[in-house]
């Protein structure tokens, strides 16, 4: 009777080594007591896969950048979810057979159902684990559908010009016309960036010159009631004129060359109400609020407010502390955008990013069409990143400086290569500088629109929101 408990209880202590071995070494229990072959095939994968671990961590330690390169590569992406799918299958595979080796008939009843329990959890944990992992490396390769083929072109007097386009559509208008207008001029070593921002209300402006928008307006957009946010409209409206699936993008763009004399390299257009579900995904954005922000619409549409304060917001406030108009004005606005956008460059920390980076797939895939190539996103990135250590400037073509009615666009140029040359170092720098009205509040800004809003026109709009 002893004999027979001391041989039950190496049998269970046998079947319960052989599926350790597997877990720790997929293939080990196969070279003890199994199918050798089907072993030394597992243990040599399980080796090479150790090895390609221990390449990419001693990569990573070297330059940490490389994540992003990976992380952005299709074809690393599906390699990468191929073999975690068949790995999963695999290791499930060989823990049964580990199962089946321990001889499992052989056990006692208790013993049995231990190691059928015990089989199972390592079963279900590595692979779901292996299969969860597939996808999210899925979710990740199909966002980086979204851009277009081809790797980043050549920067403009070495500056990335990215044109940020906040589309706003609705019932009771046609298309999806841009309500926010901003060029991202990014500085292609260092990623320090300025922000050009535009107004929808300026009129009377020259397209580009040599584009189709200048040949159908040669005198310039001076159309009645014709304003900048309106360009993307006559364009969606006049197709034809256009060898573009994007043609109201297309003519917007023209229109901005034309106004600042920058080149674009690329356009991203963010569809406003997708942006409540990115800040949601980067898990909110802390806003310095100066004042009431109405939520909700003009007049009786409000339905409350954001109140007063340093302030973490959710998708839903960032929105509207981004858009509200009550009691502000388009001016105002768009400083308070401004600070938006470079609060998520400044607070996302690549921690958040890829933590959340399902949700935030998901989230920017819903709103955001652009021409940025797929192979120009691992420079960008970087970039980025190095522009969390840089102060965002900024430059907007408002009053009082500019009229947008009749813009002088000598002016406005001017004003932009200015902006440009202080954030590269080549001109007196304005920090410091005491704007006249400074420490008034309008619509949430500090400034107000006869003596202009400081996060409109600054060398660091962090300071100023």
């Amino acid at each position: 009777m002893v004999v027979a408990e001391r041989a039950a209880r190496v049998r269970f202590r046998r079947a319960l080594t052989l599926m350790a071995f597997t877990l720790v070494v997929p293939g080990s229990a196969q070279l003890v007591a199994g199918n050798r072959q089907v072993g030394r095939i597992a243990v040599r994968v399980w080796l090479a896969t150790l090895a390609v671990l221990a390449f990419l961590g001693i990569r990573l330690l070297l330059d940490r950048s490389y994540a992003l390169t990976l992380a952005l590569n299709p074809t690393f992406l599906l390699l990468l979810r191929l073999y975690l799918i068949g790995g999963a299958i695999a290791w499930a595979a060989l823990f049964v057979d580990a199962w089946r080796i321990g001889q499992p008939l052989s056990l006692r009843m208790q013993h049995r159902r231990a190691v059928v329990g015990v089989n199972g959890v390592l079963c279900f944990s590595v692979a779901g684990t292996m299969l969860f992992g597939a996808h999210l490396a899925a979710v990740q390769r199909d966002w980086l559908t979204m851009f277009v083929d081809g790797e980043i072109g050549a920067a403009h007097d070495g500056r990335f010009n990215v044109l940020l386009l906040g589309g706003d559509s609705g019932a009771d208008r046609w298309g999806l016309r841009p309500d926010s207008m901003t060029i991202a001029s990014i500085d292609a070593t260092s990623g320090k960036t300025v922000m050009i921002g535009l107004p929808r209300n300026m009129q009377n402006f020259k397209f580009r010159e040599g584009s189709v928008m200048d040949e159908q307006f040669p005198k310039g957009f001076d159309c009645d009631g014709c304003y900048l946010n309106g360009v993307s409209t006559w364009a969606e409206d006049h197709t034809d004129l256009f060898d573009s699936d994007t043609p109201g993008i297309d003519a917007t763009v023209m229109a901005i060359e034309g106004i600042t004399g920058l080149e674009m390299n690329y356009w991203v257009m963010v569809n406003m109400k997708g942006f409540r579900r990115l800040v949601d995904a980067f898990g909110g954005v802390t806003l310095n609020v100066r004042e009431r922000i109405p939520v909700g619409g003009l007049g009786e549409d409000v339905t409350g407010y954001i109140e007063p304060g340093k302030r973490k917001l959710n998708g839903y406030q960032a929105l509207w502390f981004a858009r509200s108009r009550e009691g502000s004005d388009d001016y105002s606005r768009m400083a308070r955008q401004k600070c938006v956008m470079t609060a998520l460059l400044t607070q996302v920390s690549p921690k958040q990013a890829l933590t959340n980076f399902q949700e935030i797939a998901k989230a920017s895939s819903a709103m955001i069409r652009t021409d940025v190539p797929g192979g120009a996103l691992a420079d960008f990135a970087q970039l980025a990143l190095r522009a969390r250590d840089e102060k965002v400037a900024t430059v907007s073509l408002v009053p009082p400086q500019v009229n947008t009615a009749h813009p002088d666009l000598d002016k406005v140029r001017a004003m932009v290569r200015t902006a440009i040359d202080r954030s590269e170092g080549d001109a007196k720098p304005t920090a410091g500088r005491k704007k006249k009205g400074e420490g008034k509040v309008t619509g949430g800004s500090l400034g107000s629109r006869n003596d202009g809003y400081v996060a409109n026109e600054t060398d660091d709009v962090a300071a100023a929101c």
